[in-house]
């Protein structure tokens, strides 16, 4: 019998150790590498202080690229819609077919604004606006994610952004045709040839070239990560997000090829990467670990699926679903696939997950591309108080506040007896004067 090709922890539920062997599952490296964050620290400041120059610079020293004036760091618009244009077909339908589906599902995700009177007329209400300029940061170089393009950009303008400004480096002056249409398509007003922390200090500072933004948003490299994290309070953030994840829960009902295959669609992305499987059918699990071994031949990135696999992956037997859903939310994970026979019985169960994929035809990898909501999650447990990415990060919301006299008066009194309470007679006084 062959040896097997894909290693992977095996936890059991009953087994005296599970507890210890489970928080080291769970276990995350920190946050950010000092030396990382104080290289980044540098680049950010460089960027504020000289601008252009330190781009410049940076583009040259780090992309590779000869370019003498800031201005050639812009795409032209021209170029964009030659590259969606120039896609080849079927990919263009492609975009097409999944810009049209975000859309449709953002569209749904809009907040409006409110009012209502009170019993003394004062009107109370809150008023949504759009913010006034986005920056969208998208990884270059080996990887390409035309889809990532299309779920952060699309509910920007969904929402009514004024200005989505996107950052991509171009190592090498290579550009991805596929980035670049899927830009146009999904309406970018500028876009400029600039990677890791140098574009999201310029995104945040501003230079003469790059428009400082209110929002940055856009997955990127550790760089890009310590960026966002240094630069958050001048400017808002989506979320510092970690290695993609996967849990998936299944009742022994479904093709354990399909799971074997959805696991690994979570391990190619890198081999940080957590693909894990719960069940409480023993013997299924025994027919995944089997087909594990029997797919991995297929994939060209086999080499980085087992890596994954072997450092963060696990196969865990629990007792009885309950137990399943007990683990899942104590994950927290970005994704949850319930490869079960009734999954809407079970959706009750679960308190933490970025986003739900239900029965054995709903796997992750729809949700990647084109199902419709984003596939930008909150990872590392964020689930627990975050949300996916929508419409609603590019709104900002005001309160609206209008008192009547004879409301004024009422919630005068109210006002002034708190503020004395609290020491500030100024409060107080403020207050008085509306009763009069």
């Amino acid at each position: 019998m062959a040896e097997p090709t894909v290693e992977l922890a095996r936890l059991d539920r009953r087994d005296a150790d599970f507890e210890t062997r489970f928080q080291a599952l769970l276990a995350r490296a920190p946050d950010a590498d000092p030396q990382v964050a104080a290289r980044v620290a540098e680049i950010l400041e460089a960027v504020r202080r000289r601008g252009d120059a330190a781009l410049l610079e940076y583009t040259r020293r780090f992309d590779r690229r000869a370019v003498a004036d800031a201005r050639e760091l812009e795409v032209p618009a021209a170029r964009l819609r030659e590259a969606w244009e120039g896609l080849p077909p079927a990919l263009r339908e492609a975009l097409d077919f999944a810009a049209t589906r975000i859309r449709d599902y953002a569209q749904r995700q809009t907040l409006e604004s409110w009012e209502y009177r009170d019993a003394w007329g004062n009107a109370l209400g809150t008023r949504v606006t759009p913010l006034d300029r986005v920056g969208l940061y998208v990884p270059g170089g080996r990887a390409a994610y035309p889809s990532s393009v299309l779920m952060n950009a699309i509910p920007a303008r969904v929402a009514g952004v004024s200005e989505i400004v996107m950052c991509v480096p171009a190592p090498d002056d290579v550009l991805n045709a596929a980035v670049l249409g899927a830009a146009h398509r999904a309406g970018v007003d500028r876009v400029f040839t600039i990677g890791g922390a140098q574009a999201i200090a310029a995104l945040a500072y501003g230079t003469v070239t790059v428009p400082a933004v209110d929002k940055i948003v856009g997955p990127g490299n550790a760089y890009v990560a310590a960026a966002k994290r240094l630069v958050f309070g001048r400017v808002g953030i989506d979320a510092v997000a970690g290695p993609s994840e996967i849990v998936v829960v299944a009742d022994g009902s479904g093709d354990p090829r399909w799971l074997a295959m959805d696991l690994f669609a979570q391990a190619e992305h890198d081999e940080d990467a957590q693909s894990i499987l719960i069940s409480p059918d023993r013997p299924f699990l025994e027919r995944v670990a089997q087909a594990l071994n029997e797919r991995i031949a297929l994939l060209p990135r086999a080499d980085v699926v087992r890596a994954a696999l072997r450092r963060r992956g696990a196969l865990i037997a629990v007792s009885d679903l309950e137990q399943a859903f007990e683990l899942v939310n104590r994950i927290a994970p970005e994704h949850l696939q319930l490869a079960l026979a009734s999954p809407r019985e079970w959706l009750p169960r679960v308190r933490h997950a970025g986003a739900i994929f239900l029965g054995h035809h709903s796997p992750e990898a729809l949700g990647d591309y084109c199902a419709g909501p984003n596939h930008v999650l909150p990872t590392a447990r964020a689930a627990r108080y975050a949300s996916p990415l929508g419409v609603y990060e590019f709104q900002k919301r005001s309160s609206l506040i209008e008192c009547s006299v004879a409301g004024a008066a009422r919630l005068a009194s109210v006002a002034a007896q708190l503020a004395d309470a609290e020491g500030l007679q100024a409060h107080a006084a403020s207050a008085r004067d509306r009763q009069r």
